[in-house]
């Protein structure tokens, strides 16, 4: 059996190593020359609800990427305004990481591989094919291209192409397969009628600022300095698509975390201005190289699907990440990508479908995305595990909680410890 997956993010590398595991044989295709798109630039985990959700992940036999992450971290229980015990990862190295624990597991990327098109009959996707030419045939495929790009979108609904790390001049405009199927989606809005929301940090050069604000990244893992009061702007926190920073904190300070470059937690700030606060001074921003403008636009392109990750009105196409929900983050994304990935071996062996249930944060967050789009029709939430209103409900609902030995309790009283491990080919 043969599972194709398009888009080599955090969610369709998880869905390749599921997939792998659960005895297909894998190709992984990525646009670029890279994978992991935005967690490139991320580096974060384990803040707030994401704990649960990894450790949740890890006992369902899922945690590869995550112990990769946690071996290789830069910094582990760090505290910022709003969240607590956050791992951070290196941005530079993460890639290659990752990739060779992917190849590890004989999985066959190819990257700098841009789909254009595809072939389908009717409600079953038959293959996909790359500007070159070249097809791939599949018994399933799972969609993890995104929801950023193509230029045009961050033209329209941003401010014009801020040169980020998904690099479409270079590597060709992000398509969507589901929509080239004919099938129905939909886009996030930031506030009613205007579409796409802006990502919510930007890269600087950690070399860039004092040795003193360097020297504190390195030791602490976070700086924090306050804002000037005539540069305080709320209304600013509304255009950020990661809820979990849109607090006041956020705009009353400038936050910056230790991720190898210096994670500043804004999705955008005038150079001018940001030379004026201190060890900042020389600061320069390397993603996007527009900081000083904008930030990729996301949302824009999300196809319907049922709580198993299977796109509704087809056969064999899944998605995962924020193709599959108004998601946040790296968590959320390893999370889908796990699931749609086992669920596609099984949906070609005539198996039963997995869902994660609702008793845990993992099956709970995947079934609410689908419920708030799907009976509410509501296009401005969006889901994290770290924050928002989603946070909130693990906590009214006891759904979070860092402690280990409970969380593998209740996946083994479900009968689902290490499901995620079992081979069904």
């Amino acid at each position: 059996m043969k599972i194709v997956i398009i888009g080599g993010g955090w969610a369709g590398t998880a869905a390749a190593i599921s997939a792998k595991k659960a005895g297909a044989e894998v190709v992984l295709l990525e646009k670029t020359d890279m994978l992991l798109g935005c967690g490139n630039a991320g580096g974060i985990m384990r803040n707030n609800g994401r704990y649960t959700a990894t450790e949740e992940m890890i006992a369902l036999g899922g945690g590869e990427l995550f112990s990769l992450i946690d071996e290789i971290a830069l910094h582990k229980n760090i505290e910022f305004p709003g969240h607590s015990h956050a791992t951070l990862y290196p941005v530079n190295t993460i890639e290659a990481h990752v990739r060779r624990l992917v190849e590890s597991l004989d999985i066959n990327v190819r990257t700098t591989v841009h789909v254009c098109d595809i072939e389908y009959d009717k409600d079953k996707l038959i293959s996909v094919i790359a500007d070159s030419g070249e097809r791939f045939t599949a018994d399933a495929f799972v969609e993890a291209t995104g929801s950023a790009g193509p230029m045009g979108n961050c033209l329209k609904y941003g401010k014009g192409c801020s040169m980020c790390v998904l690099r479409c001049p270079s590597y060709g405009p992000r398509i969507s397969i589901s929509g080239r199927m004919n099938l129905p989606e939909y886009r996030g809005e930031r506030q009613h009628n205007v579409f796409g929301v802006f990502s919510g940090s930007c890269k600087l050069s950690k070399e860039s600022l004092s040795k003193e604000l360097q020297a504190e990244l390195t030791e602490k893992g976070v700086a924090i300095i306050p804002m000037p009061a005539e540069d305080i702007d709320y209304e600013k926190l509304k255009m950020k698509a990661c809820k979990q920073y849109a607090i006041k904190d956020f705009s009353e300070n400038m936050i910056i975390l230790d991720t190898g470059d210096a994670k500043l937690m804004s999705s955008n700030y005038p150079l001018d201005k940001l030379h004026k606060l201190k060890g900042l001074e020389n600061a320069r921003y390397i993603d996007p190289y527009a900081g000083s403008k904008g930030n990729s636009i996301r949302y824009m392109s999300v196809a319907y699907r049922s709580n198993q990750m299977v796109v509704d009105g087809t056969l064999n196409l899944l998605c995962a990440g924020e193709k599959s929900g108004l998601f946040i983050g790296h968590t959320e994304a390893i999370t889908t990508g796990t699931l749609a990935g086992a669920n596609a071996v099984r949906l070609c062996a005539g198996s039963e479908l997995l869902t994660l249930p609702s008793t845990l944060a993992v099956g709970d967050i995947i079934q609410c995305a689908n419920r708030k789009i799907k009976e509410q029709h509501d296009t401005m939430e969006r889901f994290t595990f770290s924050g928002g209103n989603y946070f909130n409900r693990m906590k009214e609902q006891g759904l979070y909680t860092i402690d280990k030995q409970l969380i593998e309790k209740k996946v083994s009283d479900l009968g689902l410890m290490g499901v995620f491990n079992t081979k069904i080919l």
